[in-house]
């Protein structure tokens, strides 16, 4: 079978994968079929680890909503839902049981500074346009905007021991609608969103992947860290932001703890 060859115009295809064990099913198993499925899926995530993409990444769900979750980051959408389908097939059937997924794409966001932004940034830096310490900024501008768009469509997140997940969305009701406010507004008031988030930098590394139209909400958010008090700092205060304070709506969230499939197996007694 060939599947229908989908690409995007930029960026790649990111799925958010979150399974029960039907452990009943489980401890029914024959002598050696765990170990079986075991190393099914370490080929698997062995056959999709370049740093960026194709991906797929392991973890235990920390807390009870699940007990497996998956981080699937592909540029073709048929390669991942393959991706997808291989996973599943990894195990015997009927003992995943699915307990939430998430499909999106990643994305630029709409309010990137521009070359305006730039020129009145370095106004303010009391710098000659005509002179070599402007053109030197102004290209240290540019250089970081260029790697920023690039990690923002490419994205290459450390492999580091926590990965939360929420979805979100912003208000569409009453004086609380984020689509009827002006541009401007929009932009200043996600300017000061992203300040916080800068906070954090060599604590959370983060991935913002849009889902409008894909999924039950309009973007998903995903968090790598060390520690979870980092995770738990980070969403509590960008509670304090007028962008999520008015505007934000926040679905499930899930905390898991990055494990290779041997660790895995151990953790979950397979």
């Amino acid at each position: 079978m060939v599947l229908p060859n989908v690409k995007l115009s930029q960026g790649i295809h990111v799925m958010h994968l979150f399974y029960r064990l039907d452990r009943v099913r489980w401890s029914g198993l024959q002598a050696g079929v765990s170990q079986a499925a075991r190393e099914r899926l370490e080929a698997l995530c062995a056959a999709n680890a370049e740093r960026s993409h194709p991906r797929l990444c392991t973890y235990a769900n920390m807390g009870g909503k699940a007990d497996l979750a998956f981080f699937l980051l592909a540029a073709e959408l048929g390669q991942l839902g393959q991706l997808h389908r291989d996973l599943e097939a990894c195990f015997p059937p009927g003992v995943l049981q699915p307990s939430f997924s998430f499909l999106s794409l990643t994305e630029l966001t709409d309010y990137m500074p521009t070359e305006e932004d730039n020129a009145r940034a370095l106004a303010n830096e009391k710098l000659d346009p005509g002179s070599e310490a402007y053109s030197k900024r102004l290209e240290e501008m540019r250089h970081r905007m260029n790697e920023y768009r690039h990690y923002r469509l490419y994205p290459e997140l450390p492999d580091w021991e926590i990965m939360a997940f929420y979805p979100m969305s912003k208000k569409r009701s009453l004086n609380d609608n984020w689509y009827l406010l002006d541009f401007e507004t929009r932009k200043r008031l996600m300017g000061g969103h992203a300040k916080t988030g800068r906070k954090f930098a060599g604590r959370i590394s983060q991935l913002i992947t849009g889902s409008t139209g894909l999924d039950d909400w309009e973007w998903g958010v995903t968090l790598v860290a060390h520690q979870t008090d980092a995770v738990k700092e980070i969403v509590y205060e960008m509670r304090f932001d007028e962008v999520t304070a008015r505007f934000g709506e926040f679905g499930p969230f899930y905390i898991n703890l990055r494990l290779q499939p041997r660790d895995l197996w151990e953790h979950l007694h397979l």
